[in-house]
């Protein structure tokens, strides 16, 4: 592409991406943000973005991407209470231990095969395993989350890395973007996340 096309080119891509993809992503990244601070409000945005994502993707034919926002929806409604529920001593990030990381293995594991199977029997996908991958590795992520894993924000890019190459071949450029940002602010988050574990280790009584 000549150098003096790319910037009208450009203009056109971001011009012809749809407002409810834009709310979508705005919401999506709200989220993370909120999440990154330790914010229960970070399920309420995480509502918003999902339910507008879960479209957008089965419109896209990824429809475990799809599937994949409607069980963060569920989630997220789960997530306000699981957090709130929690005694104090279980209000700071902590290590996942031995058992957590089988149950994540086992829903990556098992879930990728679960997902890319139905996928591939019952839908027009042609990236089946790819797409239940990003899918199942998602879900042990927010599962982790729900229970404040430090780990959780490792295993969330571990789907982002997947995402942003599926998200690239289906031409959304926008999701494309943001999984770039949350991505970064993932690595962030758990910078932050395992700082504030170690520290509550060391002085398990604090607040």
């Amino acid at each position: 592409m000549p150098p003096e096309s790319f910037l009208p080119n450009l203009q056109k891509a971001v011009a012809a991406i749809p407002l409810l993809e834009w709310l979508a992503v705005s919401f999506g990244l709200t989220q993370v943000l909120l999440a990154r601070r330790g914010s229960i409000w970070n399920y309420a945005a995480g509502i918003v973005a999902t339910l507008l994502s879960a479209g957008l993707m089965a419109s896209a034919h990824l429809y475990a991407e799809a599937g994949l926002n409607l069980y963060y929806f569920f989630i997220s409604i789960w997530g306000i209470y699981a957090w709130k529920r929690q005694p104090v001593a279980q209000q700071k990030p902590q290590f996942a231990n031995i058992s957590e990381w089988r149950t994540v293995a086992g829903i990556s594991i098992l879930g990728t095969a679960a997902i890319a199977f139905l996928l591939s029997q019952f839908t027009s996908s042609d990236v089946p395993i790819w797409d239940a991958s990003v899918t199942a590795i998602a879900w042990a992520g927010t599962w982790l989350l729900t229970r404040r894993r430090v780990e959780n924000w490792l295993v969330l890019n571990g789907s982002n890395l997947l995402a942003f190459p599926l998200q690239i071949h289906k031409g959304l450029y926008l999701y494309a973007v943001l999984t770039l940002l949350l991505t970064l602010i993932a690595f962030d988050g758990f910078r932050l996340w395992r700082k504030e574990a170690l520290s509550f280790r060391k002085n398990p009584a604090q607040e």
